[in-house]
């Protein structure tokens, strides 16, 4: 995709058709916007191009599958210096499935998945609290979520 495209109200409303059912064939999406299912293949192939579209994932319901704790770190660094380096570090750990380099108290938040307390405890003092230029941690663990949407794109 050209980097002058510009999106359009048939971009828009595939893309929110989709977000809500990504599993939603082209062809029921073609039927609800006006044009063809080829129509939309074309779209969607071209907005991956332009990195629209960064990747296709399914949402996992972790506490269906043993990982009962989900919880967020806020993570002091020694000197902003280090993020790529505790970045790569942090990106190996198979826990963690966010990482933010955020403004305010924290330099990075990371948001983990454990199977229960103990993991919990592993996670942070065998695996994060070990990461080279991590000063320290604060952890909060979350108790439900209660929203977890994508963003509606105006149209």
């Amino acid at each position: 995709m050209q980097p002058d495209y510009e999106f359009d109200n048939t971009d828009l409303k595939i893309l929110e058709l989709l977000t809500d059912d990504a599993k939603r064939p082209y062809t029921e999406v073609a039927r609800k916007v006006n044009v063809s299912p080829g129509t939309v293949h074309v779209r969607m192939n071209k907005m991956e191009e332009a990195g629209v579209l960064d990747k296709t994932t399914l949402r996992i319901n972790y506490a269906k599958v043993g990982y009962d704790i989900t919880a967020f770190i806020g993570i002091y660094l020694e000197k902003s210096a280090l993020y790529d380096k505790v970045l790569a570090k942090l990106k190996n750990i198979p826990e963690v499935t966010n990482i933010h380099y955020t403004t305010g108290n924290y330099s990075m938040f990371v948001k983990i998945h454990c199977r229960d307390t103990n993991h919990l405890k592993e996670v942070l003092h065998d695996k994060m609290q070990q990461v080279e230029g991590i000063d320290r941690t604060e952890t909060m663990i979350s108790l439900e979520e209660s929203l977890n949407r994508s963003l509606k794109l105006a149209n």
